[in-house]
């Protein structure tokens, strides 16, 4: 595992250790979780965008263009 160093403000540090601390972890713990949820947001951004170009091509309306109740029908 890499060290890297962070800069906040000594009052916000604070604030979020014993945040962490009520949650029973640690703000590394805290921010570990972070970091990785923060890569896969755009993982699943980018699954998501290819999924709907892939479906834009097979998708097909005969030209026909649907109302607002339609789209939203259930």
């Amino acid at each position: 595992m890499k060290n890297i160093t962070l800069s906040a403000d000594d009052k916000l540090i604070e604030a979020a250790r014993a945040r962490a601390r009520a949650e029973q972890t640690t703000l590394n713990e805290q921010f570990r979780r972070w970091l990785a949820d923060y890569v896969q947001q755009e993982q699943k951004t980018e699954s998501a965008m290819a999924l709907i170009e892939e479906l834009r091509g097979q998708v097909r309306t005969g030209g026909r263009k649907f109302t607002r109740d339609e789209m939203n029908e259930r």
